[in-house]
């Protein structure tokens, strides 16, 4: 059980924060800023975060600036994600993370033409929240509970926790249930992911499928169709505005209760396999 959490002094990084985070949510130990000594390096009930020149989880040691050059980025979020086996999730559903490795490990120039961005770019994304909370973390020497940074800190670190454990509940609960389906859309085929409707109802069902498709990297994909939560029926939605779908096209539908004007999405009581691709189709402008 990891009594202590050790950073370093100085200046903090949205990287070793939001590690201390993460270590305080799962021990809730208390976080002291300063140089480690060598006895505590070779503790593991002392956690070295992004300080002390030494990655040795078994030692609960996290530092990467001993790295090559060479070496993929990563920061010490990445290292105590990893040593808890989450670092593949949080790189699945934390857009977030890739920028926060490269921006520690090769700075912000490099980071914004990783991006494709303006550099100027970069402290544009800055808000007074990170501002204020690195600030505040960074004058601490000592972080207690009861101390109001350590309890934002703590809160952060179980948010980010939490939001994994579900992202994975949810990849898991679609991949035993998702179904691919191929539609002749105007002599043009599409794919479209179809979630069927479950007992107890899947939670954010359409959010569910979107997370999906971003895990497997899936680029094919034209529309989800998912339970929908306020009827018996089904949602049907283009993923990521598919430039051949505009579901407005079936607002006249007898079956059709809502079509968005905007025609990214529609409602419908219809149930049937069959007569919900032919929504799809028919909104891709195929006749028939």
């Amino acid at each position: 059980m990891v009594r202590a959490i050790l950073t370093h002094p100085g200046g903090a990084h949205k990287d070793d924060l939001l590690a201390v985070c993460v270590l305080v949510a799962r021990h809730g130990a208390p976080v002291y800023r300063r140089e480690p000594t060598a006895d505590e390096l070779a503790d593991p009930g002392v956690a070295v975060v992004d300080i002390g020149g030494v990655h040795d989880p078994a030692r609960m040691n996290f530092d990467h600036h001993h790295f090559p050059r060479e070496h993929p980025p990563t920061c010490a979020l990445s290292l105590v994600l990893e040593h808890l086996g989450l670092y593949d999730d949080a790189r699945r559903f934390c857009d977030w993370l890739e920028p926060a490795e490269w921006f520690d490990s090769r700075g912000p120039t490099k980071t914004a033409e990783y991006l494709g961005v303006p550099r100027r770019a970069i402290s544009q994304l800055n808000s007074p929240i990170d501002v204020t909370l690195l600030r505040r973390f960074a004058r601490a020497s000592e972080l207690r509970a009861s101390d109001p940074i350590y309890e934002f800190v703590r809160i952060v670190g179980e948010d980010l926790l939490e939001y994994l454990r579900v992202a994975r509940e949810r990849l898991d609960f679609v991949n035993a249930r998702v179904e691919r389906w191929r539609i002749d859309a105007a002599g043009e085929p599409l794919e479209a992911l179809f979630l069927p409707r479950t007992d107890p109802p899947a939670d954010e069902p359409s959010a569910m499928l979107s997370s999906y498709i971003r895990a497997h990297g899936d680029t094919t994909v034209a529309a989800i169709v998912y339970p929908d939560r306020r009827g018996d029926g089904y949602g049907i939605a283009r993923y990521e505005d598919h430039p051949k779908l505009d579901f407005s096209r079936v607002e006249g539908e007898p079956d059709v209760h809502f079509a968005h004007k905007s025609g990214f999405m529609c409602k419908t009581s219809a149930t049937e396999p069959a007569r919900l691709k032919e929504l799809i189709a028919a909104a891709s402008g195929a006749s028939g």
